[in-house]
Formats: C-alpha cells, sequence, structure tokens
C-alpha cells in the first residue's frame, strides 16, 4: 500500500467518488454517466477525480469490487464438507444483493464472464479458490482454481445478462451444485 493510499483523505475521497458513481448509475448507463456530473455529485474537483482514476470505467470497477469480495467471501462461506445440496446463507444473499446496481455490473461484466470486472472476480476467486485447495492438500489446485473462477464469472454473467433464467436463489443452488461437483471430479 502506498502512502497516498493509506491516507485518510484519499480514502474518503474515492469512498465519495464510488458513491456518487452508484448514484448516477442508478438514473443512468455508465456510457451516459459524464465526469462533470460525476464529480458535481460527489463534490469534488475534476483534477481531484483524475487524481485518483485514470477513467470512468476504472472508478467503476472500483465502486464494485465490494462485489467480487462478496462473491468470492460467499462461495467459501462454508466449513467442514460442503453440502452440494444446500449453498451457505451468503450465496443466496449476494445473488439477491446483485440486483440493486444490476445495470452497472451489466455494463462490466459481460456475458461469458469477461470484462473489466469479470477479470477481477476470475483473479480474485482463483487464487482463493486455489489457496484453499493448496491448503487442504487437494490434487490439481490450479487446475480446479481456474474452472471453479470461469464457472463462477461465466455463470453469474450470464445470469445478470437473462441468458440463464433463474430467481436468485435458483441459480445460487444451481451454481453451488456446479462448484461442489467440480471440486469434487476426480482428475486421473
Amino acid at each position: 500500500m502506498t502512502e497516498v493510499q493509506a491516507d485518510p483523505r484519499t480514502a474518503r475521497t474515492r469512498a465519495k467518488l464510488r458513491q456518487a458513481l452508484l448514484e448516477e448509475c442508478a438514473h443512468r448507463p455508465l456510457g451516459e454517466v459524464s465526469v462533470a456530473a460525476l464529480v458535481r455529485r460527489a463534490a469534488v474537483g475534476r483534477a481531484t477525480f483524475y487524481l485518483h482514476y485514470a477513467d470512468l470505467e476504472a472508478l467503476a470497477v472500483d465502486a464494485c469490487a465490494d462485489i467480487v469480495r462478496e462473491a468470492v467471501d460467499a462461495l467459501h462461506a462454508w466449513r467442514g464438507s460442503p453440502d452440494p445440496s444446500t449453498p451457505p446463507p451468503a450465496l443466496p444473499a449476494f445473488f439477491e444483493r446483485l440486483a440493486l446496481h444490476g445495470g452497472l455490473y451489466r455494463e462490466l461484466l459481460r456475458p461469458g464472464g469477461s470484462g473489466p470486472l469479470g477479470q477481477v472476480l476470475h483473479q480474485d476467486l482463483r487464487a482463493r479458490s486455489r489457496t484453499e485447495r493448496a491448503l487442504a492438500g487437494a490434487p490439481e489446485p490450479d487446475l480446479v482454481a481456474s474452472a471453479v473462477a470461469a464457472a463462477f464469472a461465466g455463470v453469474l454473467a450470464d445470469w445478470l445478462h437473462g441468458l440463464i433464467e433463474a430467481t436468485p436463489t435458483e441459480i445460487a443452488q444451481r451454481v453451488w451444485r456446479l462448484l461442489v461437483n467440480l471440486h469434487r471430479t476426480p482428475l486421473s
């Protein structure tokens, strides 16, 4: 962490910019949000915006990074042997919360799981999954971690884009079964 990131003023300014973006995107797509409107809503100067972010997409990915952490935590919110028929309660709750800013997430997470938010999701989920598999001594931690991250990011994105029809509870159950089975698949 750099000194600039550790500065509480920096944290407050970034939080104001993230909140302003989420508020703007509640009324219009990201592509229609201007830096001028954003800095006006955040009550910061335009130069301040560019001191912290290269562009609106960079801010949007940062603003949505919490969703990445929530997804990773929700998928790992169990202990012992996972019950393949019942996802951890955090997983359905995660899918329910996506609706608050679904339009913005759809812009950053494209069908199939690509896009700037998809890259962050895949990277973070793969790292967590790989670490947990390696600590447990499970075989092929790199392979399975990549498969889990790709499957989750792809299903999440396709569900957000309406390519998979399911309620938040249904998609949580279906994706949970899929990921548990990926972990259990014999690799030899």
